[in-house]
């Protein structure tokens, strides 16, 4: 065997052992990761932010109301995050105890899986909404749709009249009746088959701020709650 071939056989392991690596690489947590607090039997607790997380600790910023159970112990928790970046949810388990301003002590936290879950970040709905489309579109007037899910990221809609990809619009809907309408600055992405002789679109959201993107996850969150506990 030559010496290339030597050296084409290690390149070609070297290879496969990174990809090997690269697929079962254990998912990323970081500092201001969205996520969802469950006791270990499943309750969901709250949703808040998981912030500076090292070496088995980190703190959780909640910012949805919740009714964590007294105990003068720490809690154990199961914590489903969303990694952006990875576009993954990350399954976390660990104990928590109170801090002041509804912040959380988390220790002996660590990574138990990873997979493509994101049902606490998409809410299937089928509420009435309506658009405003950019460029003089309708108008220059609102059109009546139905918002059909929303995420952090965008939102399908239901509508009876064509669109295209890159249109430009504003979508205003009530995702609670006690809060305020939601406002937001749409672009479309894709056209879906729809149903029933109406057009579907993904979109996705422009311009969002962070503090955008909490209430939309704090509205997404109450929403999920009030449908769990109503079951």
């Amino acid at each position: 065997m030559s010496l290339l071939d030597l050296f084409r056989k290690k390149e070609n392991k070297e290879s496969v052992q990174d990809a090997v690596e690269e697929e079962y690489e254990e998912p990323e947590i970081y500092s201001g990761m969205r996520v969802e607090v469950t006791s270990m039997e499943g309750r969901p607790l709250f949703a808040g932010k998981l912030m500076s997380p090292m070496r088995g600790q980190a703190e959780l910023y909640q910012y949805t109301e919740g009714e964590v159970p007294e105990s003068e112990e720490p809690l154990g928790v199961r914590i489903r995050g969303f990694n952006d970046r990875k576009r993954k949810a990350v399954y976390m388990e660990g104990t928590i105890a109170p801090l002041p301003k509804h912040i959380w002590k988390v220790e002996d936290l660590h990574v138990v899986g990873a997979g493509n879950d994101r049902a606490f970040f998409r809410l299937e709905t089928n509420l009435p909404a309506s658009i405003t489309l950019f460029g003089g579109g309708f108008g220059g007037g609102e059109r009546e749709c139905r918002l059909l899910n929303i995420s952090v990221g965008g939102a399908r809609i239901g509508i009876d009249s064509q669109l295209h990809a890159g249109d430009k619009f504003l979508l205003k809907v009530k995702l609670l009746e006690d809060r305020d309408t939601s406002v937001m600055y749409c672009e479309v992405l894709r056209a879906i088959e729809g149903k029933d002789g109406t057009y579907e679109y993904g979109s996705r959201f422009l311009e969002l701020t962070e503090a955008d993107q909490d209430k939309i996850s704090q509205n997404i969150f109450a929403a999920q709650l009030k449908e769990r506990n109503g079951r």
